[in-house]
């Protein structure tokens, strides 16, 4: 069987969103199954991906997207104001 190796994303939360984020897992991480809040992030995105498969790839899966591919960092401060401003 071959190994599997864990590929790591740092996201990046404003101090409100990491809030709800460490509220909603002490709250129910426990009871939704996630030994940490690395599983309930993970959990929540995979519903996040499916849904965008579904809505924007006839539900099937992407090809994956090597590493090395995809912006690194933060928003800068301009993508932060116009991210605000959509919410």
């Amino acid at each position: 069987m071959p190994s599997r190796k864990t590929a790591a994303f740092t996201p990046y939360f404003s101090a409100d969103e990491a809030g709800q984020v460490r509220a909603a897992f002490l709250a129910a991480g426990a009871a939704e199954g996630d030994a940490s809040v690395s599983d309930f992030i993970v959990r929540a995105t995979m519903r996040e991906v499916k849904r965008l498969q579904h809505k924007h790839n006839q539900g099937m899966k992407w090809d994956p997207v090597p590493p090395g591919s995809l912006r690194r960092g933060q928003r800068t401060r301009d993508e932060l104001r116009h991210r605000n401003e959509d919410e």
